[in-house]
C-alpha cells in the first residue's frame, strides 16, 4: 500500500498502526508539502500538489492508496475531488487523533475512512 501524505510527517508508530488498521503493509510513503498561496486560485495549486506524487494514470487507477489529507479543509475538499477524478473512485483516507494527555502533543492513527463505501451508503438516502 502507498500512503500519499499531504500533512505532517508520519511516525514509524503511526505507520505500524496503519498496517494494523488496514491489514496491509505500507510499502511506501510519498510526502507532499502542502503549501498554497491563499491569494491564488486553489484548484490549479492542488492539481500541482497531486502531480508531485509522481504516479502515472494507470497507477492512480490500480495501486492501493491511502490518503493522509491536509488539515486545512479547503485544500482537503479540492484534493478529494482531484483524487476522485484521477482514481475513478474515492480512495481511503486516514484519520489521526490527538493522544490524550500527551505532552508534547502526539497523534495516533484512529481509523481508515472508506469514503467509497460511505458514498454508496449515502446514495441509498436519495430515494
Amino acid at each position: 500500500m502507498i500512503v500519499l501524505n499531504f500533512a505532517h510527517p508520519l511516525t514509524a508508530t503511526q505507520l505500524e498502526q496503519v498496517n494494523v488498521l488496514t491489514g496491509h503493509t505500507v510499502d511506501r510513503v510519498i510526502d507532499v508539502s502542502t503549501h498554497v498561496n491563499a491569494l491564488q486560485t486553489l484548484a490549479p495549486q492542488v492539481a500541482i500538489l497531486v502531480e508531485q506524487c509522481g504516479l502515472s494514470s494507470q497507477e492512480w487507477q490500480t495501486l492501493p492508496l491511502l490518503i493522509n489529507p491536509p488539515g486545512l479543509s479547503s485544500i482537503a475538499v479540492v484534493l478529494l475531488a482531484e483524487l476522485h477524478g484521477r482514481c475513478g473512485y474515492f480512495p481511503a483516507h486516514l484519520r489521526l487523533r490527538r493522544v490524550e494527555d500527551s505532552i508534547p502533543a502526539g497523534f495516533e492513527a484512529a481509523e481508515v475512512l472508506d469514503l467509497q463505501s460511505i458514498r454508496e451508503t449515502a446514495r441509498q438516502q436519495r430515494g
